[in-house]
């Protein structure tokens, strides 16, 4: 499980996250959402070290995360991160390989064993026929895919992911949503698209200025007034296939704001 309680942090002495919580158990999937600069990423950083809480505490597994160091946390806790680890000069099954790097010595070779369970993280992602291709010429979308393909090679039991539908066309956003949740890892994953996060999400935590300011079950989060609130925007619950969606639609009050004038 990953807990965080009355975390704070920021960057250069500007505070972005203001006393924020979460719990994860295992094998769910928690979706972070939010406008855009509400905290998302920020929060999701502490909650694999890349960032020091101001204040607060993170834990995996009822371990403070602060005493995981190197191959000790990535054995425990994958990541896909917003930032891309660049142009790689690398094939794409040398990159998902690297996922196996924690479970080995500095100076040792890759095992067959690792090589199965690369070609099984590039099969699952479908991404094998991309196995030889350089990583620095694939598409954003292709690349978004081979690096959760490196993150599921790591094997970790917890699994963090910053935005991972980014660049995926609508088909492989579902299919990676749908392979997360039935992974069975205890998942954190930061989401724009509410609609997706209602599909596949057993949790979400909402953000707002960040702050908490509701966390639950999709339905019990992704209400109309609160969305319209946090969000500007007017929503409605529809059920399709007993599955929670959401329209939405924008106050008429706004409507017209911000057009241009075309003719000036």
């Amino acid at each position: 499980m990953i807990s965080a309680s009355d975390v704070s942090a920021g960057y250069d002495g500007q505070m972005i996250v203001h006393g924020a919580g979460l719990h994860v158990d295992s094998g769910e999937v928690l979706g972070l959402i939010g406008p855009n600069g509400s905290g998302k990423s920020t929060f999701l950083k502490t909650l694999y070290a890349a960032l020091r809480p101001r204040a607060g505490l993170v834990t995996v597994d009822g371990q403070p995360i602060g005493e995981l160091r190197g191959t000790a946390l990535a054995r425990r806790v994958a990541v896909v991160a917003q930032e891309s680890p660049g142009d790689l000069p690398v094939t794409v099954a040398e990159t998902v390989l690297l996922g196996r790097s924690p479970h080995r010595g500095a100076l040792a070779s890759f095992t067959v064993e690792d090589h199965r369970t690369a070609a099984s993280a590039l099969r699952m992602l479908e991404v094998r026929h991309l196995a030889d291709r350089s990583y620095a010429t694939l598409s954003g979308g292709e690349k978004q895919r081979v690096l959760m393909a490196r993150a599921l090679a790591q094997q970790a039991d917890h699994l963090l992911l910053d935005e991972p539908t980014n660049h995926l066309d609508i088909r492989y956003q579902h299919e990676l949503l749908d392979l997360v949740g039935r992974l069975g890892l205890t998942t954190v994953v930061v989401l724009h698209d509410l609609n997706l996060a209602a599909r596949y999400c057993t949790k979400l935590v909402l953000l707002s200025e960040g702050r908490i300011v509701a966390a639950g079950t999709p339905v019990e989060v992704l209400k109309p007034e609160l969305l319209n609130e946090v969000y500007g925007i007017t929503v409605e619950q529809v059920y399709t296939d007993g599955c929670l969606q959401l329209l939405f639609s924008m106050p008429s009050e706004q409507l017209g704001v911000g057009t241009l004038d075309l003719e000036h």
